[in-house]
């Protein structure tokens, strides 16, 4: 064997080994948009913080489409037209104006088609005119008479609440509180702990929709003394719609609980999720269990 046979033959040996011991997906990135502009909330802050801690984990190209302020000129929203076909998932960190009839119409057909949403906290409580929004997410920051809403009792089984009936949106004061797994075999939730605690944040409670479709990953419990309805309330959740997956997180407000070690994987795994329907990547390392 002759000594340039043999380089060439190590050469293409360490290749494939790199390729064995590489993830499948370190070659090709997922395109991921996040949308803000307008929000209730810290998005100036928020955003970037997502933004940062996306392109750490190596598995996202990330880019920002913010909308034009309430302020703005309505002919400023002429040019506001994300093309979302050029993302395996949009994150929306927007809560504001309703966006032009065309952007709506195209990011419905997007996510019809196969496309990916996550919907980040402060975001359920967006579009309470948007029918199809309404339907991707499931439920939202709306008050008990918009539709139906879901908990869950002490033996873990679903509670449904019916429209006009029982607490509406809200929360208590910020506290800290316990997250705890529902589907430990669901992509997104493979390997993390069956409970641990979240930072100091809102519990949202009593969110409504049309809560179809929904398929519960974590619940917090929402004790009265806080001010909550003694339920154990969704925090993380997935819905299908048309060909498309969605994926909802009500954890986050401001950075240090967006970035808070079971914030911060969800996120990035249901992010991975929602794009490809697998998770790969892995539960933050400081992320410790009850």
């Amino acid at each position: 064997m002759t000594r340039t046979y043999r380089w060439i033959l190590l050469t293409a040996l360490l290749a494939v080994a790199a390729v064995a011991v590489c993830p499948a997906w370190a070659a090709e990135k997922i395109n991921l948009l996040i949308i803000d502009g307008q929000n209730g909330h810290d998005w100036k802050a928020t955003t970037p913080a997502i933004k940062q801690m996306l392109l750490k984990t190596g598995r996202f190209n990330v880019d920002v489409a913010t909308s034009p302020d309430k302020k703005a000129a309505k002919e400023a929203w002429g040019t506001f037209r994300p093309d979302f076909s050029k993302y395996g998932v949009v994150l929306t960190n927007y809560c504001g104006q309703p966006w032009p009839d065309e952007v709506k119409k195209t990011f419905e057909k997007y996510m019809t088609d196969g496309g990916g949403l996550v919907a980040y906290h402060f975001a359920v409580a967006a579009f309470r005119e948007w029918d199809a929004y309404n339907r991707m997410i499931g439920m939202g920051w709306k008050d008990n008479k918009f539709g139906e809403g879901i908990c869950l009792d002490d033996d873990g089984k679903i509670v449904r609440r019916p429209k006009g009936e029982g607490p509406g949106k809200g929360h208590g004061p910020s506290h800290v509180f316990d997250i705890q797994v529902r589907d430990a075999d669901h992509p997104i939730m493979k390997g993390l702990p069956a409970k641990w605690t979240h930072a100091n944040d809102e519990l949202y409670h009593g969110q409504r929709g049309p809560a179809k479709d929904m398929h519960i990953l974590a619940t917090a419990y929402s004790a009265k003394e806080y001010k909550g309805t003694g339920m154990h309330e969704p925090m993380a959740w997935t819905v299908p719609f048309g060909k498309g997956r969605v994926f909802v997180t009500l954890l986050g407000h401001h950075v240090e609980q967006t970035t808070h070690p079971g914030s911060a994987t969800l996120i990035w795994r249901g992010a991975e999720w929602a794009a490809t329907g697998k998770a790969t990547l892995p539960v933050s390392p400081d992320l410790k269990g009850k």
